[in-house]
């Protein structure tokens, strides 16, 4: 369709060169669709520079409106820097219709956030563009680029969706996490910019229709559409969709699309290729380079306030790596290509601290240095490491790592180059759920949350009860009278186990985990997970409600309905944690994530053997792989094959 220019490839090794910040992600006059696309910036390149500009958001706007006049829609489009800053919300009615939360229509499932409908005349549409958009901008790198298809591939009870009898998708469960409610995002200004990574209002999203932003090969931002007024997922994915959500936000991605060999589509995990998106640009019923500019389109809406994100109007993005995004590079850890989150004062919010916990232990409590250690140690196991989804081929491991004490308090976290920026809070997630897990203690603090979790009608209003205690019940009958009670070590493959609605994993007629709803009395979905929604579950509908003017308060930065910090930012259900020992005494978990479950396990586990810090891993006699409910045994870490750049060396975790 459009003449072809010369691929222009930066090959390197562990850390590439990187382009400048200027121009968009697809050189002009070439189609983002075209195998040659101009890739000026392949590898690291956090800190370039690169940011949206007002003029970039007036573009994309203006792409996505024109294709939705095309198409007959009237869209809600929203854009998102890469910490997930709302830079702007168009709404091209006058009013916004009602969203439907639910994973079939009619809602079949009547547990969690199922038939849940964002009433017409609120911001439901906003809440969730901006959701579809977060997830575009935090699941992407300059090493992969992920949309909310992708994100529905790889999180339902079968990967792929529609072929039975499969394992659940690798990140089964990341849908509930960057949520408002966490203690690790950020709830920031509404009138200007402010440090990241933001709170997503309705956590990451599967339904089609969000897309990263890309300039010069870096992203630099997402864009999310609700146009179809379903917030959804694709359930079968063995057909393609022509998605009116997801072509009004491909067309809004012109000149910034993601770099071709980037895209999910390009990548493969356990021997299936990833979907990017079911349209092309070749496929919209409108050339997206024709659209009108934004200044010009008098009558198609405006720009909208969404309470809690955006105070209306347009605003630029912030350049990712530099103190303003709230991620730069770290004055500590040496040598290891660092980078730390910081305050608007530009101090890093987590440096490595002492254990919190020492009143509660037989012995002493993670120090500074020990923290400081854990965190060196797995960011150098994630440098030597192969990515498992990052192009090109060869690239290292990029993760957030972080570490708790055995009561949930942040002691440390610290991120490789270009880690993609949801696994920040998943890796928090993940370490204080393989810390309370592991504790002896856990059956008690789950018991102790005694308001239960009040599923709603789709007006809003209460429809049932879940106790939280009942989770407790369910695990000791399917595991053990002493489940949660006697210190199991509990990696997150482990309680991830028990958290699917299959057990073992992925096998229809089986039975569900304890920790999950039932698949086969229709309580299970995406929407309604189990125990990991139903402990935030309060707090995850109480704020929707505050953002959609319900209710007069924002909720507390604590999703666990507990005063405690042991689960503040809720809990994660699929691989990268491990408990943390001083001899055979829990002290804290450690948790990471980025660029694969299986680099993930090997990270954190590893990062715990190799810290030389005076702590070490569970012992083995004390780990869940010695457990087998129903005959079937658990698992704790699985470490890939030939992890290391220049060593054909296997079964790196064995015997540790």
């Amino acid at each position: 369709m459009m003449k072809r220019m010369a691929m222009v490839v930066i090959l390197s090794s562990m850390l590439p060169a990187c382009g400048g910040g200027g121009g968009g992600g697809s050189s002009a006059g070439t189609s983002p669709d075209q195998d040659d696309q101009n890739v000026p910036c392949i590898g690291q390149c956090a800190g370039a520079g690169s940011a949206l500009t007002v003029a970039d958001i007036k573009q994309v706007l203006a792409q996505g409106i024109a294709q939705a006049d095309a198409l007959g829609a009237e869209a809600t489009i929203a854009v998102v820097d890469r910490v997930g800053n709302v830079l702007a919300v168009h709404r091209m009615a006058p009013t916004s219709r009602e969203v439907v939360i639910s994973t079939s229509f009619p809602t079949s499932v009547s547990t969690g956030l199922e038939g849940v409908v964002l009433p017409a005349g609120s911001d439901g549409d906003a809440l969730a563009a901006i959701a579809k958009a977060v997830t575009g901008a935090y699941l992407s790198s300059e090493g992969n680029a992920f949309t909310t298809r992708t994100a529905n591939q790889i999180v339902q009870e079968h990967f792929n969706p529609g072929e039975d009898n499969q394992p659940a998708g690798p990140l089964f469960g990341v849908q509930f996490s960057q949520l408002a409610c966490s203690d690790f995002t950020q709830a920031g200004p509404v009138v200007e910019t402010g440090v990241g990574p933001q709170r997503s209002p309705l956590g990451l999203s599967a339904d089609p229709g969000g897309l990263p932003l890309y300039k010069d090969g870096t992203v630099v931002g997402g864009v999310g559409v609700m146009a179809d007024g379903r917030y959804s997922i694709d359930k079968n994915i063995l057909d393609t969709d022509r998605d009116l959500d997801e072509q009004i936000a491909l067309a809004a991605t012109w000149d910034f699309a993601a770099p071709l060999d980037r895209r999910a589509d390009r990548i493969t995990v356990e021997g299936k290729t990833l979907r990017f998106a079911d349209v092309g640009f070749g496929d919209l019923r409108e050339a997206p380079e024709q659209a009108p500019a934004y200044d010009s389109l008098v009558g198609r809406g405006q720009s909208i306030a969404v309470i809690g994100y955006t105070s209306g109007g347009i605003r630029a993005g912030e350049a990712f790596g530099q103190p303003g995004s709230g991620i730069r590079p770290a004055t500590g850890f040496a040598g290891l290509d660092a980078f730390v989150f910081v305050d608007e004062s530009n101090a890093n919010r987590f440096p490595p601290s002492d254990g919190t916990d020492g009143g509660s232990l037989s012995v002493a409590p993670l120090s500074a240095g020990e923290v400081e250690a854990l965190i060196s140690s797995a960011l150098a196991v994630a440098n030597r490491a192969r990515a498992q989804i990052r192009r090109p081929l060869g690239s290292a491991a990029r993760v957030t790592v972080s570490v708790v004490d055995s009561q949930g308090s942040i002691l440390g976290m610290a991120r490789t180059r270009d880690a993609p920026v949801f696994g920040a809070d998943v890796s928090l997630q993940k370490a204080r759920t393989a810390a309370l897990f592991s504790s002896a203690d856990a059956a008690a603090f789950l018991r102790g949350i005694t308001d239960p979790a009040v599923y709603v009608n789709p007006d809003l209003s209460p429809k049932a009860e879940v106790f939280i205690a009942d989770y407790v019940d369910a695990v000791q009958a399917f595991v053990g009278p002493t489940a949660l009670t006697d210190g199991t070590a509990f990696s997150d493959r482990s309680g991830g186990n028990l958290s699917r609605p299959f057990y073992p994993d992925g096998i229809l007629g089986n039975p569900h985990g304890p920790f999950s709803k039932s698949f086969s009395a229709d309580e299970w979905s995406v929407f309604s997970t189990g125990l990991q929604l139903d402990l935030s579950f309060n707090n995850v509908l109480g704020h929707v409600a505050f953002a959609l003017g319900l209710a007069g308060d924002d909720v507390p930065s604590n999703c666990a309905q507990s005063s405690a910090p042991r689960v503040a930012n809720g809990i994660q259900i699929f691989p990268g944690s491990v408990p943390i020992y001083r001899g055979d005494v829990l002290v804290g978990g450690i948790g990471v994530s980025g660029d694969g479950i299986d680099q993930d396990d090997m990270i954190a586990f590893l990062g715990v053997h190799e810290a030389g810090a005076g702590v070490n891993n569970a012992p083995p006699e004390i780990r869940a792989d010695r457990l087998k409910p129903m005959g079937e045994r658990l698992r704790y870490v699985q470490c890939p094959q030939s992890p290391y750049f220049g060593s054909d060396e296997q079964q790196v975790c064995a015997g540790k």
